[in-house]
């Protein structure tokens, strides 16, 4: 029992520097992303799913602020579309956080992991939209 806490207490030591260094980083950049989503956003059925899912997976953040960010996002005009595909790979997928899943998960789980929820992203939001006719 004793060398389980004191493992778990070392992984915690290797992962904290990591963790706080990409939350500050997320931190840091999300403000300056937030300025310009409104500008890249073309309305293109095709292109804007793609831009979402790219800022999505830079930005990073918690679930339940997705809710409001979404909101935000399709208050100032920006398509369904392009919307879901940012919520989704803002709460699945990590660009940011890699580094330390690929230290703790190895590192083809983690790109793998990546890569497969930004491109069911990308599907989930054109089928979303498509089953809500607001294509």
């Amino acid at each position: 029992m004793k060398q389980a806490i004191r493992k778990t207490a070392n992984n915690y030591k290797q992962a904290l520097p990591i963790m706080l260094s990409m939350l500050l980083l997320v931190n840091l950049l999300n403000p300056m992303l937030e300025m310009y989503y409104p500008k890249v956003f073309s309305g293109n059925f095709v292109i804007d799913p793609l831009i979402g899912a790219i800022l999505g997976s830079i930005s990073f953040g918690m679930p339940i602020i997705s809710y409001i960010i979404g909101g935000e996002l399709l208050r100032i005009g920006i398509s369904l579309l392009a919307v879901t595909a940012f919520i989704l790979t803002w709460t699945t997928v990590g660009v940011a956080m890699l580094p330390l899943e690929a230290k703790f998960l190895g590192k083809r789980f983690a790109i793998v992991r990546n890569l497969l929820n930004f491109v069911f992203s990308i599907l989930i939001a054109i089928l979303t939209v498509f089953l809500l006719s607001y294509v």
